[in-house]
């Protein structure tokens, strides 16, 4: 059998499950008329039915007896995770894919069928902790607190994660909700260690954003399971966005669709453009000390510089920010002067600094033939520059195996 037919089988037979477990057909999800009698001695459990602690390294395995056959198998932990299978074609056992998880109870609900009578067999199973094996441990972000509706999370592992089943496992046991609800949303694999994650679009307003790991105990590969996960939970503001129009030197910042101020910036000049696209506000400094050297520009040469700067607002790691420039007063409005980052009056930086925080959207269009492009990773958060089919094939689940 392919593995594509594999797939189709377990969907079929999964479907059938309780409350009622009738006869196996695909497409037929109707409960039979006949109340299930007791399958119990038509059906062996490979582990488990003397009592004792199941090895959470064997794979579960259940067999028809006395001539009957398996017609759909749940096996689901407390946490309602489910224990994937495969039954055979002939319907006289069922396997499971991967290993139970360690330290876990498991609820068996096995529906069987014998000369045209639907039986049902319920079984409890527990596994011992896997002691030996390795944890794969996740640390959620940004921290806990309130942000722009911009902010992806956030998953760090302590473990890289290269195989793409393995980060299926891993990536189908990270849970998202928000409320109000975000709508479709997806995890991104950015490197081996590191995922992040997003909605199609930007988070609702003042939302509560939960993300938690369903991981634990989980096998992963051999020698590695899932580790115990702190949940994190953060909520949105006020949606405010920025648009800097490059070519017309003037930043727009709306907050909840109302525009609340057009403000006449400078942006980078000639061999030091000011990058396009979709920045996240990474944080807010009142006073920095910014220097040429530290963007790659010698000391010393023309294009040095070391200046005290005010109401800074990162963007990007490799240092934009949006600041104040009075030593540019005349340019503001004008023209693109700076060495990259977004120049204002005092005033307005100040203004800026207080209205924005982190996690809110920068917008920069407009820009000149030689702009560069703002990077979806590796510069900050510049996660919301790839289209939304982009993004998803960043994901371990939308894979045909998966």
């Amino acid at each position: 059998m392919s593995r594509g037919s594999r797939g189709t089988a377990l969907i079929c037979f999964l479907i059938l499950v309780p409350p009622a477990v009738g006869p196996a057909a695909c497409g037929n999800d109707q409960p039979s008329d006949a109340a299930p009698r007791d399958a119990t001695a038509q059906v062996a459990l490979s582990v488990g039915e003397d009592g004792r602690a199941v090895d959470p390294d064997k794979p579960l395995e259940i067999t028809a007896r006395d001539d009957s056959r398996i017609t759909a198998v749940r096996v689901v932990d407390a946490a309602g995770r489910r224990l994937d299978g495969e039954l055979s074609a002939d319907g006289t056992r069922w396997r499971s894919t991967t290993p139970p998880a360690a330290a876990t109870r498991y609820t068996v609900v096995v529906g069987t069928e014998k000369d045209g009578v639907p039986g049902r067999r319920t079984a409890d199973l527990a596994t011992r902790p896997a002691d030996g094996d390795r944890k794969l441990g996740i640390v959620f972000g940004p921290a806990r607190g309130v942000y722009g509706v911009g902010q992806p999370l956030t998953a760090e592992l302590d473990r890289a994660v290269e195989d793409r089943r393995e980060r299926a496992t891993v990536e189908r046991a990270l849970r998202v909700e928000s409320s109000p609800a975000a709508g479709e949303g997806s995890w991104h694999w950015v490197d081996d260690r590191t995922l992040h994650y997003r909605p199609r679009t930007y988070w609702p307003a003042h939302a509560t954003i939960v993300v938690r790991s369903a991981l634990e105990g989980v096998w992963i590969r051999d020698g590695l399971r899932g580790g115990k996960t702190k949940p994190l939970s953060i909520r949105t503001g006020d949606r405010v966005e920025a648009v800097v129009d490059i070519d017309d030197t003037e930043m727009t910042v709306r907050k909840n669709g109302k525009t609340l101020k057009t403000l006449p910036v400078t942006t980078g000049k000639a061999g030091f453009r000011t990058r396009e696209g979709v920045k996240v506000v990474l944080g807010r400094q009142a006073n920095v000390r910014m220097t040429g050297t530290s963007i790659g520009i010698p000391a010393g040469s023309p294009e040095s510089y070391d200046l005290p700067v005010q109401w800074a607002t990162q963007l990007t790691e490799s240092g934009e920010y949006v600041h104040a420039a009075p030593w540019s007063a005349g340019s503001h409005g004008r023209d693109n002067v700076s060495h990259g980052c977004t120049g204002m009056s005092v005033e307005n930086a100040h203004w800026f600094f207080t209205t924005v925080r982190q996690g809110d959207i920068v917008r920069y269009v407009d820009g000149v033939a030689d702009s560069p492009k703002m990077p979806a990773f590796g510069n900050g958060f510049g996660d919301w520059n790839l289209s939304w089919e982009k993004w998803k094939e960043g994901s371990a689940l939308n894979s045909p195996r998966n």
